[in-house]
């Protein structure tokens, strides 16, 4: 049987019924293959889709007025792509595949219609997208007022949690497949700069790396020092109606 992504990650937090994920299957009915590096969704593109990462990691980020870019969020599969075009003509920002992937495009008139026909579960996808502008506030106040080994060390956190969803054997090791240029795109860092903080972490007997792979050694002095916290973990839907 064929299982919505999306409602693989929303069943995390709520129990979905039947009725409910095949309304969230019907948003995943057509796919498109991306190649690692391909632009998805440009910036103040029109654009009429959203989509559904199936498979592969994602980014979302802005082209500032100096050329350089602001990586404002890591998506992975079973996330909404490109939700904040819901309320624009325009894209306010750009999609690009930061591995393979796979998406599944739709038209935003079929949000309107489960929020008409199935305003439960309308009520749940808000409250996973609060809980993104809430992680989202978090990654602003660590731009502001954290250290730079702070912000890394919260990238690498943040990462591993989000893979370790979606696979629950996952340890403390894990490949964040990010180079030390996006890692810095996302932290307001040069890639130099991560390179050294990465070493900082090692040199504090933090992580690990070992091509490529990155290893948690002390995970609670880690998370202690990035001033993390995973917001995933927390989030309450228990407010919700039963499914009817």
């Amino acid at each position: 049987m064929t299982v919505s992504r999306f409602a693989e990650r929303l069943g995390e937090f709520v129990s979905l019924c039947d009725k409910e994920r095949a309304a969230l299957l019907q948003l995943e009915e057509r796919q498109r293959t991306l190649r690692r590096g391909v632009t998805l969704v440009r910036e103040n593109d029109s654009s009429t889709e959203l989509f559904i990462l199936k498979s592969g990691m994602m980014m979302s980020f802005v082209i500032l007025d100096d050329g350089s870019r602001q990586i404002l969020r890591f998506m992975f599969p079973g996330d909404m792509v490109a939700l904040p075009s819901l309320v624009y003509p325009n894209a306010p920002e750009a999609m690009a595949a930061l591995s393979d992937a796979v998406v599944c495009p739709f038209d935003r008139a079929m949000l309107a219609q489960i929020a008409l026909e199935q305003p439960r579960l309308f009520l749940a996808i808000v409250a996973l997208d609060q809980a993104e502008r809430v992680m989202l506030t978090d990654r602003l106040a660590g731009l502001g007022r954290t250290s730079a080994k702070a912000r890394v060390a919260s990238v690498l956190l943040h990462v591993r949690n989000r893979m370790r969803r979606l696979d629950l054997t996952m340890g403390n090791s894990f490949v964040p497949g990010l180079t030390q240029e996006e890692i810095g795109d996302a932290t307001g860092l040069t890639a130099v700069h991560v390179n050294r903080m990465l070493r900082q972490l090692e040199e504090e007997q933090l992580i690990a790396r070992d091509s490529g792979r990155v290893t948690l050694l002390d995970e609670a002095k880690l998370t202690r020092a990035a001033n993390y916290v995973d917001r995933l973990a927390a989030l309450d839907l228990s407010w919700l109606p039963p499914s009817s």
